[in-house]
């Protein structure tokens, strides 16, 4: 855990303390950023952190060494009173507290204290904010060392997608090939590669391609043949401690693309390159960049072209150790991700138009770094003929 870091966060943002609090493992979050381990959690647990002074762990008495790790005065509790005279009395010299919460429950993936505990915390008198920017800093920031292995991961992986569409290409044409078999070659490569992964790709041809989140099984897939349009979502990171994933999609047509692959796909094309210059331009600007604002200028050039009830999902999520990570969101659509895009984050810009008939992704990942933010791969200007 980074105390020092932490408090001078707390003091850089106005805030008195940071408030985390967790019952049978729910918030991994507050784990995380504190360095504890696996734990049986079957009562509840506090740590406060205070922007200046000493922090102050509370654990109840059948439980008393949870958090033992950490420093800090231990207290101990029983009895539900005896808690909340604790609680009280902890939180008395302090007036703006963050915890892992969102007003209306905007930033979903920090909103994780249930509202009775909410409820009992403003009853002593404290005015709850969310620590969404705060879980950035600490959970969405990277090390030159972890950039590194992103671009490690890179170098692998822009390779593998470029074969990928040739085998696709000549596998078909001599005996036919499926979206299964695509899945397990690229499965295959990232193993030769020394890549790792939470899952498998997505591979989907034509109106399988239409289903953001589609993926073929050994019992469910379809033939690939000529004129279909693929569709390739690959993420994975090097085998190696605290590696960080690349994350890209790319589309091609086996032959001839239709007017129609042609006017979506360059229309993905032109909304990506949108929110990658939003990005570029507000990191250059200075100020504050949110997350929201990248989605509404990749939105704005879909919905013009006359296909926004199409863009069904945000434009992009941060990335880290995890494909998705804790940081700033590229959403004006599910969320209206408010959080700071931080330096030294990662994140993917990947608008998308999925039809009935078939779908088009195009996705980049964008590093902030050393005062600007830059595509990390290579950028897809057409479809893939192969």
């Amino acid at each position: 855990m980074k105390l020092t870091d932490i408090q001078q966060a707390l003091r850089e943002q106005g805030l008195d303390a940071w408030l985390f609090y967790d019952h049978h493992q729910r918030d991994e979050i507050a784990y995380s950023i504190l360095g504890l381990g696996k734990m049986h959690v079957t009562r509840r647990w506090f740590y406060l952190i205070p922007a200046t002074g000493e922090p102050v762990k509370l654990n109840h008495r059948v439980e008393p060494r949870h958090l033992e790790s950490l420093p800090g005065v231990q207290q101990h509790y029983g009895p539900w009173p005896e808690l909340h005279q604790k609680l009280a009395a902890m939180l008395k010299p302090y007036k703006r507290v963050a915890m892992q919460y969102s007003p209306n429950n905007d930033i979903m993936y920090v909103s994780l204290v249930d509202g009775g505990m909410l409820e009992l915390i403003r009853s002593f008198g404290v005015e709850v904010v969310t620590s969404a920017d705060l879980v950035s800093r600490f959970e969405a920031t990277l090390s030159d060392e972890q950039i590194a292995t992103h671009f490690a991961a890179r170098d692998a992986m822009d390779r593998i997608m470029a074969a990928a569409f040739k085998e696709i290409g000549q596998r078909v044409r001599h005996g036919g090939w499926n979206e299964w078999g695509v899945r397990q070659w690229i499965g295959e490569a990232f193993a030769r590669e020394h890549l790792i992964t939470d899952d498998l790709p997505i591979v989907g041809a034509n109106e399988n391609a239409g289903n953001p989140h589609y993926e073929p099984t050994a019992e469910h897939f379809r033939e690939i043949h000529e004129g279909d349009l693929v569709l390739l979502d690959m993420w994975a990171k090097k085998d190696t401690p605290g590696a960080v994933y690349y994350d890209i999609t790319w589309t091609g047509v086996l032959g001839t693309p239709s007017a129609k692959h042609q006017e979506v796909f360059r229309l993905v094309r032109d909304a990506r390159k949108a929110g990658v210059a939003r990005a570029v331009e507000g990191i250059a600007a200075g100020g504050r960049l949110e997350g929201w604002e990248v989605d509404a200028a990749t939105r704005a050039v879909i919905d013009k072209g006359g296909y926004g009830e199409w863009f069904v999902h945000r434009t992009g999520h941060n990335i880290g150790t995890s494909v998705h990570g804790n940081g700033a969101n590229m959403d004006n659509l599910e969320t209206r991700d408010t959080r700071q895009i931080l330096p030294n984050t990662l994140f993917s810009v990947e608008p998308g138009i999925y039809l009935p008939e078939f779908g088009v992704r195009s996705e980049v990942d964008v590093l902030v770094h050393n005062g600007r933010a830059q595509v990390t791969g290579a950028e897809q200007e057409e479809l893939v003929i192969f």
